[in-house]
């Protein structure tokens, strides 16, 4: 048995304290262990399929977000939430557009793990937020503005000015707290 072979065992052994030890072991290997975590996604088994999509966040390669990507459509939630939190410790911009679709998800962890990924993003996931802030539902404008008032660019300010008349104060508060960390509103003096 090789050495990816025995830390993948240990990997689905059942056993949390082996697993996480296998999946830090694993991810040394980066790039070359992308293959086996692929195929570990197509398991039957939900704990397989979790170990397999963190151990993939803790490797930096551009081949991974395509399949953090997959596990954040996984059909158990711990699943999706793991690979959301591996798009947030891990940010790419290629997954914008699947980040903003999961702001309106009717799981809310899910979607504020969204909106958590899409803030680590940074400046890039500005123009997507703006629009969902302009056009998107109540939940979406939610986790939109956060996410804005966050980043700090100062290309959001228009958007975060008018959500400060929204009927929402959760809505107005995140709008508020991005705008007065960006300085908008400051008054600044001299003393004499």
């Amino acid at each position: 048995m090789t050495d990816k072979s025995a830390l993948v065992f240990e990997l689905t052994c059942g056993d949390d304290t082996r697993a996480e030890a296998a999946a830090q072991a694993l991810a040394a290997y980066q790039a070359e262990v992308i293959p086996l975590l692929k195929t570990l996604l197509s398991s039957a088994e939900v704990d397989t399929r979790w170990w397999a999509t963190l151990t993939l966040g803790c490797i930096s390669h551009p081949s991974v977000t395509p399949l953090l990507l997959r596990s954040l459509h996984d059909p158990q939630t711990e699943v999706r939430y793991c690979a959301a939190i591996a798009l947030r410790e891990q940010p790419d911009p290629t997954a914008i557009p699947a980040l903003i679709s999961f702001l309106g998800n009717r799981d809310p962890m899910l979607a504020r793990l969204a909106a958590d990924a899409l803030a680590a993003i940074g400046t890039a996931a500005t123009p997507a937020l703006i629009a969902v802030m302009e056009n998107g539902s109540y939940r979406e404008v939610i986790h939109a503005v956060r996410a804005l008032s966050r980043i700090g660019d100062y290309r959001a300010i228009p958007a975060l000015y008018n959500a400060l008349t929204h009927d929402s104060a959760i809505i107005q508060h995140w709008a508020d707290k991005g705008l007065d960390d960006l300085g908008v509103g400051t008054h600044l003096f001299h003393p004499e």
